[in-house]
């Protein structure tokens, strides 16, 4: 946990919604007011902190919540429609008094989700989040409720991972990937936050304008318990907050048409465990998904470790679902303008929807919530005896583990309060995951600012 971060200017004020917020009843109004453990008063707390503080460089949700101890956020009914009030605001958000227009439609789409998601997802019989299917439909509906379909556009939507904090000559390689995706029409979908998930739309952005592309579509995915650490940057026009990262990626997944991966730390890792741990599974062997690993020409070593963990955890197959390219932007965009060509072909001939992958079968594996509990992580199954998109699972839990101990509150209380997660596996694959995570950190790929790491997990 880091030291507490001293008070920071504030405002106060009371503004209306823009953008995609609806009119709310009267029932709804209170649960975002009422503050016992039943209401939705504190989720919207930090996630609306976290929004207000865009493009400040912190990835500590404790901190930020102690900068900001004073601030609350209340919503209020009137006649004329909703209306928010913000006391002791980041000051930051505002210039000259008035809220910056661009937080105000992602302050309005933290409340329209977390709305959605708790009245029509959470408390309502219709969604057996229990099931594959059901998962799948409940996270269809919350993404249809944001507005993220575009039914009448061919697929464009490219995915891109990263880590939020990368050296500056790997943000300068994701805005040139962006800048190549961009001049060949293709927009960009993000975790929504800095470092390689700005950098691509700060890319495609300045090429959309040259291509004189009024339509382009820059859409960040985000889940309240990393939202702090990942807060939407300026260039998102578009932006979902689902309720848990299981649904975050299973958004990315079936909304995207192709993802792109630049170098980042564990959360990055998690990422392609989930998507290969998909792609791995028998039912989806003849489905046309690209996915490029890649990065400037010093990223090398980076995507070999990657490469060599990956081909020592789940086997020499595993290499054909993806493509390293390093060093050369062009290549990247057009591989993937070619992937997703592929894909539009793919989907025309099998008439599926070119805005959601129906198709792809996700396993409850990749769906159920993880509890990063300090009993869950040390009973996670981390060896071969077990189907290899399973085992991907597995090994995708000990990654989100290690994610909530960096930057989730939750996770920091519990590091703090009992010491690190233990992990175990069989002795080559936990040397590779050893040497893999220690990179990490030697890299300072664990963190934002300029404190040294301390480990939150353990091998045994």
């Amino acid at each position: 946990m880091s030291d507490t971060a001293p008070q920071r200017p504030t405002l106060s004020s009371i503004i209306s919604p823009e953008g995609s917020l609806e009119v709310l009843s009267q029932h709804e109004v209170n649960r975002l007011k009422h503050t016992s453990r039943t209401g939705l008063h504190e989720l919207l707390r930090r996630c609306s902190l976290a929004v207000l503080n865009s493009g400040m460089p912190t990835d500590d949700s404790l901190a930020l919540l102690e900068a900001y101890k004073d601030f609350d956020i209340e919503v209020l009914q009137q006649d004329r429609g909703v209306r928010l009030k913000l006391s002791n605001a980041p000051a930051e958000a505002f210039v000259d008094g008035r809220m910056i227009r661009g937080i105000r439609e992602h302050l309005s789409a933290v409340i329209r989700d977390i709305v959605y998601v708790y009245n029509e997802i959470q408390e309502h019989d219709r969604f057996d989040l229990s099931t594959a299917e059901g998962t799948t439909n409940a996270v269809f509906h919350i993404l249809r409720k944001a507005g993220a379909f575009r039914p009448e556009h061919d697929p464009s939507m490219v995915v891109c991972w990263g880590g939020h904090s990368i050296s500056r000559e790997e943000y300068e390689y994701t805005k040139d990937v962006g800048y190549q995706l961009g001049l060949r029409e293709l927009d960009i979908c993000t975790g929504c936050g800095p470092g390689a998930m700005k950098g691509p739309m700060k890319g495609a952005n300045l090429a959309h304008a040259k291509q004189r592309r009024s339509d382009s579509r820059y859409l960040g995915i985000s889940e309240p318990g990393i939202i702090a650490a990942e807060a939407p940057n300026p260039i998102v026009n578009e932006l979902v907050v689902m309720p848990d990262i299981e649904k975050r990626l299973e958004a990315f997944v079936r909304l995207g048409h192709g993802i792109i991966v630049f170098p980042g730390g564990v959360g990055t890792a998690e990422e392609i465990l989930y998507l290969l741990g998909i792609l791995l599974h028998p039912d989806n062997a003849d489905i046309p998904y690209p996915l490029i690993l890649t990065g400037p020409a010093s990223a090398a070593d980076y995507f070999r470790t990657i490469d060599e963990f990956l081909v020592c955890t789940l086997g020499e197959d595993v290499r054909r679902y993806y493509r390293i390219v390093t060093g050369n932007p062009a290549e990247v965009a057009r591989v993937m303008r070619q992937g997703v060509d592929d894909i539009t072909r793919f989907r025309r001939t099998h008439q599926d929807a070119f805005y959601y992958n129906w198709r792809l079968t996700i396993a409850r594996g990749f769906q159920a919530p993880f509890d990063a509990s300090h009993e869950a992580m040390r009973n996670l199954k981390l060896h071969r005896d077990q189907p290899t998109h399973e085992l991907a699972a597995n090994l995708r839990c000990a990654f989100s583990g290690i994610v909530s101990g960096n930057v989730k509150e939750d996770g920091i209380r519990a590091i703090a309060a009992k010491g690190p997660f233990q992990l175990s596996a069989e002795p080559d694959m936990m040397q590779k995951l050893d040497t893999l995570l220690t990179s990490f950190a030697a890299q300072g790929r664990m963190k934002l600012g300029d404190q040294p790491y301390t480990p939150c997990y353990t091998l045994e």
